[in-house]
């Protein structure tokens, strides 16, 4: 039997990656690979999927979530597992066994499916699933050999949110990101100037507030 086929991957922790120029998430990965035959490297890609059927949520939660999934009654049908985004990472060799840190970039936007689910949790963990998959270099007598990480390699963990809420406030202190189309932002532009706003957060909440949306 292939030593890649006894080769396993488990997730030990997450926390957020301080010197970054993005807002990125480090997962803590362990990997097992019982085999004698020694690891030159491992070119690492991981699939993370949001499975929000794992945990519960609050009424104010249910709320901000309504656009995902629907409303509550509905969340039998509507709450399946989607993606969150891929990672890779080259792991060095090593025999018997390693970690890695799996860099994990995150997206402040709104149009995201992942970032909706999280900006909507008050506290609690988010449930998260890692598919591993990638190619694996092996040293051996007659030099290297490579084969490919077995499909059915993956791994659960519950990442608490306030992981997530570290790092956007890191960069995003205070604020968040819309994708607005070309034509409404240069109609907002115009009416900002319009109004003599010195900014676009002036303008929206100019407008918020005579919609009757804002007090």
């Amino acid at each position: 039997m292939s030593p890649v086929y006894s080769m396993t991957f488990a997730v030990l922790g997450m926390k957020p990656e301080p010197y970054a120029a993005t807002p990125i998430l480090s997962a803590r990965v362990g990997i097992a690979a019982p085999a004698a035959e020694p690891v030159h490297a491992i070119a690492l890609r991981a699939q993370v999927r949001i499975e929000p059927f794992r945990r519960d949520y609050s009424d104010a939660e249910s709320a901000g979530l309504v656009d995902l999934f629907g409303p509550r009654e509905r969340w039998r049908d509507t709450q399946r597992s989607f993606l969150w985004m891929h990672c890779v990472t080259m792991v060095p060799g090593f025999a018997g066994g390693a970690e890695v840190d799996l860099p994990m970039p995150c997206t402040y936007d709104f149009e995201v499916a992942g970032s909706k689910y999280l900006h909507a949790l008050r506290d609690g963990v988010v449930p998260l699933l890692f598919l591993f998959s990638g190619t694996v270099f092996l040293e051996g007598g007659g030099g290297f050999t490579v084969q490919q990480i077995p499909w059915d390699r993956e791994d659960s963990f519950d990442m608490p949110i306030s992981v997530w809420r570290d790092v956007i406030a890191a960069h995003f202190p205070g604020s968040g990101w819309l994708r607005l189309p070309e034509d409404t932002l240069a109609a907002l532009a115009a009416y900002k100037s319009a109004h003599g706003l010195l900014g676009f957060d002036a303008a929206v909440s100019r407008l918020l507030t005579h919609s009757g949306e804002l007090p």
